[in-house]
């Protein structure tokens, strides 16, 4: 595979062309990569909302359950789409995921419920805090485009619940999931592939960014105080100070339950981090979070990132890396590594973020299908079987990552190349 890294011919390029060149590719992966791909495939035009599961050949599997992730996600992307493009065929797909958010909507004990089937009744009714936390993302950013009083009105309902009855106030932080009347359940985890444990990253993470979106647009006190609560869970509980990775899975007490590292999620962290104390308007916190967050990218970049540009999944506690390459891993890489450019002008953290599109470009994005490959292997091969959508599988990674680097490049940035 080519090397990314030494390309002395485009460095010779003037920087506004490169900066151009970036952000056209960019732009078209977003508009007739990515979006046009869930216009064209994601609709379920017999039940209504979105397909549950799309294959890896763009074909609909018609009667698969619905993820309250994967809809809530679908609400932002659109939502943002359409507040950055006013596009009304990206207002439409809002709306539509909107309208499909409403059946996961408990009617006795409100929240939202994990999964659904296709006519609406619940698959799986626990309250996972994780999915609650990005009904209120996209939400908040639906309210964002659209000004629609309702969807404010509904995250700001979601938040009360989860203070209610999901906030430790003596540890602090949250628990990951609850029976569907709120009450305490044994089943915890997101998945198979996570410990069943309390608390964890990843809720936590997503927390944070949840309540970042919502903040923007609702500044009332008590969310100001819990943003910049969970600001400090991550920097004084989460982070591991000498290694500058997360630690992912915790007790009550936080005490770590596992020593493997998410390559991913420090990178996507470091960013998410940044974004939330900028938008709390913290001074302290924002100086003491920039510190962390080039350790944490300097981190991702020395041991996660191969040299072909592509950031490796995690590495186990046991030593034993994983080395396939994640389509989230990859778009999370390219806005973490800007924000760290950003933060430092370190030179090596945008030629980084260089090498993660174009290793997405050249690996990751699916030419013949659209959208992106779920997984890739070291050497770049698409790893056959994988959804191109379903309860995990969605437009929100990819397509943040597109606009979060658009943003991030454009004419106000300081100077590139």
């Amino acid at each position: 595979m080519r090397k990314y890294y030494a390309d002395d011919s485009a460095r010779k390029e003037r920087s506004d062309e490169k900066r151009e060149r970036w952000r056209s590719e960019l732009e078209r992966e977003l508009k007739s990569g990515i979006l046009e791909f869930w216009i064209r495939h994601a609709r379920d035009d017999k039940h209504g909302g979105f397909v549950g599961e799309i294959r890896a050949d763009a074909t609909g599997v018609p009667d698969a359950d619905k993820g309250l992730v994967l809809n809530a996600r679908i609400l932002w992307t659109f939502a943002a789409a359409y507040r950055l493009y006013g596009e009304p065929v990206y207002l439409e797909m809002a709306d539509r995921a909107y309208e499909a958010l409403e059946r996961f909507d408990d009617p006795l004990h409100g929240g939202l419920f994990w999964m659904i089937d296709v006519n609406g009744a619940p698959t799986r009714d626990k309250k996972q805090v994780y999915g609650q936390a990005f009904a209120i993302y996209a939400l908040a950013e639906y309210y964002r485009a659209t000004g629609a009083a309702k969807a404010l009105a509904w995250a700001e309902k979601l938040y009360r619940l989860l203070e209610k009855h999901a906030y430790d106030p003596v540890r602090l932080g949250y628990v990951e999931a609850l029976a569907r009347d709120w009450t305490e359940t044994d089943d915890l985890s997101l998945g198979s592939n996570d410990l069943n444990e309390r608390k964890s990253m990843n809720t936590h993470l997503h927390m944070l960014e949840a309540y970042t979106n919502l903040y923007r647009v609702w500044k009332a006190e008590g969310l100001c105080a819990r943003l910049a609560e969970l600001i400090d869970v991550h920097l004084d509980k989460i982070v591991d100070a000498d290694t500058h990775h997360f630690r992912l899975f915790f007790d009550d007490e936080w005490v770590s339950k596992t020593g493997d590292v998410s390559y991913g999620h420090d990178i996507e962290g470091s960013w998410l981090l940044c974004e939330a104390a900028d938008v709390l308007g913290d001074s302290r916190r924002t100086e003491r979070v920039g510190r962390e967050a080039l350790e944490m990218a300097r981190a991702a970049l020395e041991q996660g990132m191969d040299e072909d540009g592509g950031m490796f999944n995690e590495l186990g506690e046991d030593g034993r890396l994983d080395d396939s390459k994640i389509w989230w891993t990859q778009a999370e890489a390219m806005v973490g590594f800007l924000n760290a450019y950003r933060l430092s002008g370190e030179r090596k953290y945008l030629d980084a973020a260089g090498a993660s599109w174009a290793f997405i470009r050249d690996f990751v994005r699916d030419d013949e299908h659209g959208e992106w490959h779920w997984e890739v292997t070291r050497t770049g091969e698409p790893v056959r079987g994988r959804m191109k959508a379903g309860p995990w599988k969605c437009p929100y990674h990819n397509a943040r990552a597109c606009m979060e680097a658009l943003e991030r490049l454009s004419d106000s940035f300081v100077t590139l190349f």
